[in-house]
């Protein structure tokens, strides 16, 4: 015979006795029945239907453990250009890493320009993209001193010195604007720049 207490209450004293048979070392469900016939052939079942399910093989279960970071490299190859040490030890700004990713998706030079620079130290709120408004320059600062910037299918690093403008929608969201400002201010007088990451 088996027998347990199981808590069926809120009190530490509240139990009910759940009990069954065992035979041949298989433990077997408390019969429900009314008279000893009953019982012996509900056993019975019981015990031919535990048997065939011994005999069954076991179903594999087929557990493949994804790592988050292999995912987010699969689905955004662009981030491997960070470095795979980087985007493990960023993981858990998975939002931030993906506008990223679809950033350097959308201007793929940036992923040359990223590879070619060390990323080890840098937060991912660090990277911050640029676009003329006219379209006709894109800038990614990857450090608070350098940026690079394309024009005309070439990629040069410049000092970036911008000033806040104002806000604006910008492929519907509300972007901040800048204005250049020193000697940048003179070179694009007309040029403003919405920062889309």
């Amino acid at each position: 015979m088996w027998y347990e207490y199981v808590r069926v209450g809120t009190w530490s004293h509240q139990l009910d006795v759940f009990c069954g048979v065992v035979v041949d070392g298989v433990r077997l469900d408390q019969p429900y029945c009314r008279t000893v016939d009953e019982c012996v052939e509900e056993m019975l079942r019981d015990y031919r239907r535990e048997l065939e399910r011994l005999r069954e093989p076991p179903e594999l279960a087929l557990v493949i453990k994804i790592d988050p970071m292999e995912e987010l490299l699969k689905e955004y190859p662009e981030l491997q250009a960070l470095g795979v040490a980087w985007v493990r030890k960023w993981l858990d700004l998975r939002e931030r890493l993906i506008e990223i990713a679809k950033v350097m998706r959308r201007f793929p030079w940036m992923v040359d320009v990223v590879k070619q620079r060390p990323m080890s130290i840098l937060h991912p709120y660090a990277v911050e993209t640029y676009v003329a408004r006219d379209g006709s320059d894109v800038c990614i600062s990857l450090t608070s001193s350098k940026a690079y910037c394309t024009q005309n299918g070439s990629v040069k690093e410049v000092k970036l010195e911008l000033a806040f403008s104002r806000y604006e929608t910008y492929e519907n969201k509300m972007r901040e604007v800048y204005r250049p400002k020193g000697l940048l201010a003179y070179a694009t007088a007309a040029r403003e720049y919405m920062r889309i990451l």
